[in-house]
This record gives C-alpha cells, sequence and structure tokens, in this order.
C-alpha cells in the first residue's frame, strides 16, 4: 500500500443525496485503493463542528429545495467559513446540483423570495417553473479535464456564472446552468459543480480520475495515476454519450 492517502469528507449526506449521488464516494474510494492509494470517507453531518481542515477532497450532493433552508442554518454556525478557506487554500471540490448551488450567492425562487447562499464563487441561481430534466451530455473544458461527460439533470433553478466565472464545460446535448447559454456548471480554483446526478463520477471514469490526480497534485506536488483497466467502463460510457447525442439530432 502506497504512504499516499486522500481524506474524503462527505458534507451533509443525510440529507444531500439524490439520484444516488454517493456512488461518487464509492468510485473515488475503489478507484484510488485499485491504485493502492490510502482513502478515508468521514461524513460531516448537521451540527458537525470539527475542523475541515484535515480534508483533502470534498463532495456534496443534490437535495430537495426545501431542505436548502435547513442546510444554511448549519452553514451560518459556522461550517460556512471552514468551506471558504478550504476552498481558497485550493482544496478539491465536487459539488452537485443543490450542492452547486449553495456555492454561488443565492437562490431566487420563482416567487421572488431570496435565500442567500455561501457566496464562495461568483454566481447566483434562479427558479423556473419547468424543470430541465432528462439525460445529458456536456464536454468540460481542458482545464476541467477536457473530457466528455454524460448525466442526468432534475433541477428547476436557473444558474447564471458571473462575468469572470468559467464555466465547467459546454452543453452538447440538454439543458445545463440554465437552458439559454450552453454552460454546464461551475469550475473555480479547484471546486468543480455541476448538475450531473447518476452519480457522476461511476459514469464517467476519465473525470474521477482527474478529481483524484488534481487533489494528488494539490497534496503531494505531482500525482502519477497507474492506469487501470476501465474496457467495460468506456464501452458503458460510449454507448450512452452517442446514444444522447443521437436522441438530440433526431429531435432536431
Amino acid at each position: 500500500m502506497s504512504d499516499r492517502i486522500i481524506k474524503i469528507a462527505h458534507l451533509y449526506p443525510e440529507v444531500l443525496n439524490l439520484y444516488g449521488d454517493r456512488g461518487n464516494t464509492m468510485c473515488l474510494e475503489k478507484r484510488m485503493k485499485w491504485r493502492h492509494i490510502n482513502c478515508e470517507i468521514s461524513e460531516i453531518k448537521l451540527t458537525d463542528n470539527d475542523s475541515l481542515s484535515g480534508y483533502d477532497l470534498f463532495f456534496i450532493g443534490g437535495g430537495q429545495d426545501f431542505e436548502q433552508e435547513v442546510l444554511l442554518r448549519d452553514l451560518r454556525s459556522g461550517k460556512g467559513s471552514s468551506i471558504k478557506s478550504a476552498i481558497e487554500d485550493g482544496k478539491t471540490f465536487l459539488c452537485i446540483c443543490g450542492g452547486y448551488q449553495m456555492m454561488g450567492h443565492y437562490y431566487e425562487t420563482k416567487e421572488g423570495e431570496k435565500m442567500e447562499f455561501l457566496g464562495a464563487i461568483d454566481f447566483h441561481t434562479v427558479g423556473g417553473d419547468v424543470r430541465m430534466i432528462g439525460n445529458y451530455a456536456f464536454h468540460t473544458t481542458k482545464s476541467g479535464g477536457g473530457t466528455d461527460i454524460v448525466g442526468f439533470e432534475n433541477h428547476s433553478g436557473r444558474t447564471y456564472l458571473g462575468r469572470r466565472t468559467n464555466p465547467l464545460g459546454t452543453i452538447l446535448s440538454g439543458y445545463g446552468n440554465n437552458g439559454e447559454d450552453k454552460t454546464e456548471g461551475v469550475h473555480y480554483k479547484n471546486v468543480f459543480g455541476s448538475y450531473s446526478h447518476g452519480p457522476i463520477l461511476p459514469k464517467n471514469p476519465v473525470f474521477a480520475d482527474f478529481l483524484i490526480k488534481t487533489t494528488l497534485e494539490h497534496k503531494y506536488g505531482e500525482a502519477e495515476l497507474e492506469p487501470l483497466d476501465d474496457t467495460y467502463e468506456k464501452e458503458a460510457h460510449d454507448l450512452i454519450f452517442n446514444k444522447v447525442l443521437n436522441d438530440t439530432m433526431s429531435r432536431d
């Protein structure tokens, strides 16, 4: 076993775990252990106020809209400041749907009620009348790994990035951030936010390895990942990716 170790903090697993999002941490753990990299996963729940400084990678999943108010109270108790410190320190974050939205300035409901969020990244979200739902695909930017992603989105919130805020990728099929500008997700420092449920990492092993490599490089200054036999994973990914694109072309 390698002397390298990655400590993962799974934030709010008891309330943010839609569509199998917990599978993301399971995927990371497996892909690291197959490479003999030590991995420890800790669940950080509501009211847990221990320091987050010892963790290397953070995962926040998606949840129902009504749960966000409960989370906001917990974030304001001090955990929010710890999360922002970890972000600015360059720690790796994977944030999905509701967990992604919480990184922005605020969420404004369709009735006009505004909930102030962390404000860690320059973007905001506005609730809409129509849900954006279905299988979708996007291509991440070079700084986001430069790979094709397949996933499942289901959100009524429309996210708008600030002028100097970079998306995680460009939509190939589906809605993404808002169904208007072809952007999907956000990439700030080592924070990667996306609307992709499914969960995203088992469906996209190249992206999973990119997050592992990013985390190792930040902690150890370098990262050499032993290649894995991803024959079946690649076949499954490519099959769904082509199906999503072909379904889009057939509708056009």
